[in-house]
């Protein structure tokens, strides 16, 4: 049973006790209406925060629930991505009257591999207004304005904070309102040179309050709202991908549902790890001029030294089979509730599917022998997350369980020597 932590509850400011006060109240709430009651309540302290850039508060609230109540953890969580990516705002018209509008950040993920490098950056503007109308007309509800962010991110180019992100919205929805186009980001960190990547679109779309944001919760699609989520992401990717390819030459492009930016970014981090799988396999296979069969791949578990065994993340290790020297490398992370027993079946029959969870390894496998490896070693031990000294890159497990650095050999032609 888990003991709360008295010492930690005492160091937190009154601001943080009336966050962490306010997340229990909704996780002990006994009614939909006390719920939501506590709810508005904790909204309106986050709303205060974040508009004030106080981050450290928020964090601090959550660290100390984390030890101490995970329930309320995952209700302050909740909240405070809700409130970041999302805003209700009141506009007064040109003749006193006072309109309310709903806003939502929209993430629009990308899924990009290559041999060659991934761009990012600033979006030219005709590509900029053809991927506007293009995501209008297929995704959005009838009376909705939207503004997309003329910058295509990397993943470190994201807004880092839960206050950074919701400065990106209010910024975006006022573009959106008043009809204007923001200028490019301009100081972006640099993004690493992977061969699978991720690049992200960000929109912020404006609905009158209440009304619907994307085309599926119109009234005329509403009971049959799968199908047509399902038909509005197939006219995404055939009307946009096009264009997206004059955005990134060189590279294959699969697009994803646009979807709430938090939401967004956590189904964009799982499924490119799959890709990362075969774009090492491809490379590898070309590069060295082997077929995959050549090739070994060796998967070993890591965590946090005091992490009490939790596996973090899985990193698989390419070698060529006569040889034990590793030569690349792929990080495959483990999120939400994945862990190394796997997630439990999810959707209509879930709590009755005979099957086993599908483990993070199992998964691993199935996508290396698709790419034609078929020797494969997995080491039981679980290893503390460790990186080079030199150039940070992540050390991988070779065949005996020795941690190595990831180099191909000197006689390999150029190119990229990143590891996702």
């Amino acid at each position: 049973m888990r003991r709360s932590s008295k010492a930690s509850s005492q160091k937190l400011s009154a601001e943080s006790q009336r966050l962490a006060t306010y997340a229990q109240a909704v996780g002990q709430a006994a009614s939909r209406i006390e719920e939501r009651a506590w709810e508005h309540s904790l909204d309106a302290q986050l709303q205060k925060l974040l508009k004030t850039g106080h981050q450290d508060t928020i964090d601090t609230t959550l660290n100390a629930l984390f030890k101490e109540d995970l329930n309320a953890y995952d209700v302050l969580m909740d909240s405070v991505e809700a409130v970041s990516e999302s805003s209700h705002l009141g506009i007064e018209t040109a003749d006193g009257v006072s309109r309310q509008f709903d806003v939502l950040l929209v993430a629009a993920p990308i899924l990009a591999w290559t041999r060659f490098a991934i761009a990012s950056g600033a979006i030219p503007a005709d590509i900029l207004q053809t991927l506007t109308a293009h995501f209008a007309a297929h995704l959005l509800a009838d009376g909705t304005q939207l503004a997309m962010s003329p910058t295509l991110f990397s993943i470190d180019q994201l807004p880092r904070s839960h206050v950074e992100t919701y400065g990106k919205v209010q910024k975006l929805a006022q573009a959106a309102l008043k009809g204007t186009v923001l200028k490019a980001d301009t100081k972006v960190p640099e993004t690493a040179p992977f061969l699978a990547d991720t690049r992200y679109l960000l929109v912020a779309v404006v609905a009158p309050a209440g009304a619907p944001l994307f085309r599926w919760q119109m009234p005329a699609f509403q009971a049959n709202f799968a199908a047509e989520r399902a038909a509005a992401l197939e006219a995404w990717r055939a009307q946009a991908t096009p264009t997206v390819n004059r955005l990134l030459p060189g590279c294959g492009v699969e697009l994803l549902l646009p979807e709430a930016y938090y939401m967004a970014c956590r189904e964009a981090d799982k499924l490119i790890r799959p890709v990362s799988i075969r774009a090492a396999v491809h490379y590898l296979t070309h590069t060295l001029g082997v077929e995959a069969s050549d090739l070994r791949a060796v998967i070993a578990g890591f965590g946090e030294e005091s992490a009490d065994g939790q596996v973090d993340e899985y990193r698989v290790a390419f070698t060529q089979r006569s040889s034990t020297e590793v030569i690349y490398g792929v990080v495959w992370p483990l999120y939400g509730q994945e862990d190394e027993d796997g997630t439990p079946p999810e959707g209509p029959g879930a709590l009755t599917a005979p099957q086993k969870p599908l483990t993070p390894v199992d998964d691993i496998i199935a996508h290396l022998n698709a790419a034609g490896i078929t020797q494969i070693k997995k080491h039981n031990d679980r290893y503390v997350v460790e990186f080079c000294d030199d150039c940070g890159a992540p050390l991988f497990a070779d065949p005996q369980g020795e941690l190595a650095h990831a180099e191909m050999p000197e006689d390999a032609p150029a190119g990229s020597e990143h590891f996702h």
